[in-house]
């Protein structure tokens, strides 16, 4: 399990204690990977055990390194976890004289071997493409997977997932309960059964990365860890010649597009800012560059999936040297094309808003017509902040106040928030 370096010169210079944020971000990255390896040794039917030991062996570094940090953390940490895998067997009542066997026979050797990297990516595609079985309800797939392989909190599912958290508690137990009485297999599937499979596996890396993008939570809209954590699941379906598909090669490339803004989607005063007014010389074109490499593999055939038109309209976006330069209506022809792959509200809201960036005011106004509120869900006050820009075109200012305080009303983050109050003082000056 590598150690980001910034975290190992962090640990090397620092001799503060450390800080709760900081056992936030290695439980963020090591979660995944430990349960991942754990489940494979022991078995599904001990997971919750498995996660119980995890959840230990965080709350014992909390405590550990309060005054005292190791000098190599995500080493000691990969050693807690070999050690609980001791303590599991005692929790399961193993027969004792199997223990000896671990601890210096080839059983050892074989619970080491597993803790190497390219077991653990394996061990962790295992557990993704596990979540994603067609046994489970495709809901309770999805928050079985955020939990298990990128250790979402369950307000934290709750949040990405635009539901409430006893909700996600029902799921997480349908699942769990699944996978006890049908017996599921902790493996990569084979055959017909794989492709149906990976479709979900994707739909989770995306909502993962979506989150970080474009959080929900209230106090914060970027979360680049998350971001990071769907780029680096979404990269080892590349590792394994059967998981290796176009699609991933698209969604891999609609990531890298979208996190090459990343740094300029805040202003330095932790405002938020629009794509007008974004600073692009903040862009990151390198990682645009590994977007355009993988974009190219994912068009190796004329099969294109909703990740290859939602690439493509980011892409139009990267390649506009200022925003009036957007070429608006290549970006409304990918957006019907995805209508019409996946018909759902928010790529109907998304074609209004391009017309209207386009000086199209009536059609825009067709297609909002054809929207519930509603039906986007927590997002809803994007369709009256939508409107609130269609009446500020015509000009129709106390309609434009009527909307946005609308969509005010409805937002939950306080950086979108403090954007739409900005917008509605320019509104009265």
């Amino acid at each position: 399990m590598e150690l980001l370096k910034s975290e190992k010169l962090w640990f090397l210079t620092n001799k503060e204690p450390i800080k709760p944020q900081l056992i936030d971000h290695l439980f963020r990255h090591h979660y995944g990977k430990m349960v991942s390896v754990l489940t494979r040794i022991f078995g599904l039917s001990h997971l919750e055990i498995i996660e119980d030991a995890i959840q230990d062996t965080f709350i014992k570094a909390t405590i550990s390194w309060k005054n005292t940090p190791p000098e190599y953390p995500e080493a000691w940490l990969t050693q807690a976890a070999k050690n609980r895998v001791l303590d599991i067997f005692r929790k399961l009542k193993a027969e004792r004289k199997r223990i000896p066997h671990i601890q210096s026979g080839m059983e050892a050797i074989a619970i080491h071997d597993l803790f190497l990297d390219s077991e653990i990516e394996d061990s962790q595609l295992r557990m993704i493409f596990t979540a994603c079985h067609p046994e489970l309800a495709p809901q309770d797939r999805i928050a079985f997977a955020l939990k298990t392989v990128s250790g979402f909190s369950i307000k934290e599912i709750a949040s990405a997932l635009l539901t409430k958290e006893d909700t996600i508690k029902k799921r997480l137990t349908r699942a769990r309960a699944v996978i006890k009485s049908k017996a599921i297999v902790f493996q990569i599937p084979q055959g017909n059964a794989l492709p149906e499979r990976l479709e979900s596996v994707m739909e989770v890396l995306y909502l993962i990365f979506n989150e970080g993008f474009h959080s929900n939570k209230k106090d914060i809209l970027i979360r680049k860890e998350l971001c990071a954590e769907a780029m680096r699941l979404c990269k080892m379906l590349f590792k394994n010649k059967e998981t290796t598909t176009t699609a991933a090669y698209a969604l891999f490339a609609l990531m890298c597009f979208h996190a090459a803004r990343i740094d300029s989607k805040t202003s330095i005063d932790n405002e938020l800012l629009d794509l007008r007014h974004q600073d692009r010389s903040l862009w990151y074109f390198p990682l645009v560059k590994i977007g355009d490499d993988a974009m190219h593999k994912a068009v190796d055939n004329e099969s294109y999936s909703c990740y290859h038109y939602e690439a493509a309209i980011a892409a139009e976006h990267l390649k506009a040297r200022t925003f009036e330069e957007t070429n608006w209506q290549a970006i409304l022809k990918w957006y019907r094309l995805l209508y019409d792959l996946q018909p759902i509200p928010i790529h109907l809201l998304n074609m209004a808003v391009v017309e209207l960036q386009d000086g199209r005011h009536s059609e825009s106004y067709t297609l909002l017509q054809q929207l519930q509120p509603e039906s986007l869900g927590q997002r809803a006050y994007l369709y009256y902040g939508t409107l609130t820009e269609y009446y500020i075109q015509r000009k129709d200012f106390p309609k434009a106040i009527e909307h946005i305080d609308k969509a005010i009303s409805l937002v939950t983050n306080q950086l979108e928030k403090k954007y739409l109050e900005k917008k509605r003082l320019s509104l009265l000056i």
